[in-house]
């Protein structure tokens, strides 16, 4: 059943009749109904992130501290919900509990780009050079969207307006700090991980673990075999399952 939270701001989908035990953060040009199967039978929230699905945009280029804190004014209504976050909204389930665990009972995460792989070479040199052109004012900018069309990415050709700035800011977000920060605290983190994963690779959850369990041990990993980045059945099932054990807790 959709609803509609912040005064009709946000969207979002309710599963379940009670208070909300669980929240969902979809992945980058997803939305709400990603969570269909992993959220049946439980009282849950998926929300639609701004600039997706059916809540609007944000008016400038946010980053996941932003999309937390906008996230947490709808968690802070609840009574300590689960966040479960995958990709983009793993992102911001990162940010919520570095900065917001009070508001938490234990977060589950899958396949977010925990830390920011170095470049392996530069744009062409065709798009750099247009690239200097435009900021000069030599090219227009129906040329340079050419150039954007042909050399960026999948999700940069298709991000639109704002959202391709937040874009822009979120691949090249790192969040070492916030692991860090989280580590000492009691909160706990489940990580459920697609073996074939090349969005995030299982190296990133393998090395928060050691992060995580270093000063306190609350964080525990599940690599799904064949499983990859979009949430299948397999991924689905260890969700659930990790949901689980958090609202045993």
């Amino acid at each position: 059943m959709l609803t509609t939270l912040l005064d009709g701001t946000a969207f979002a989908e309710r599963f379940g009749s009670g208070q909300p035990a669980v929240v969902a953060l979809h992945g980058w040009a997803r939305n709400r109904s990603d969570w269909t199967a992993t959220l049946e039978g439980y009282d849950a929230l998926a929300l639609d992130l701004p600039g997706f699905g059916a809540t609007p945009a944000p008016e400038e280029a946010w980053g996941s501290e932003e999309y937390a804190a906008w996230a947490a004014r709808i968690i802070q209504e609840l009574d300590r919900p689960v966040v479960v976050g995958h990709s983009f909204g793993g992102r911001v389930a990162v940010q919520l509990a570095a900065r917001y665990a009070d508001l938490l009972s234990g977060v589950v995460l899958t396949g977010v780009p925990l830390y920011k792989v170095p470049s392996t070479g530069k744009p062409s040199l065709t798009y750099r050079l247009g690239r200097a052109l435009h900021a000069k004012g030599l090219i227009p900018e129906a040329r340079m969207e050419a150039l954007r069309q042909r050399y960026g990415s999948e999700d940069y050709r298709n991000a639109r307006g704002v959202m391709r700035d937040v874009l822009v800011r979120l691949v090249n977000e790192d969040y070492t700090a916030e692991i860090a920060a989280i580590a000492p605290t009691d909160l706990p983190i489940r990580m459920v991980w697609g073996e074939h994963d090349t969005a995030a690779p299982t190296w990133m959850p393998e090395q928060a673990l050691a992060t995580l369990n270093a000063a306190a041990d609350h964080a525990a990993l599940e690599v799904v075999g064949g499983s990859a980045h979009l949430l299948d059945a397999g991924l689905v099932t260890a969700l659930r399952s990790a949901i689980d054990e958090l609202k045993a807790a």
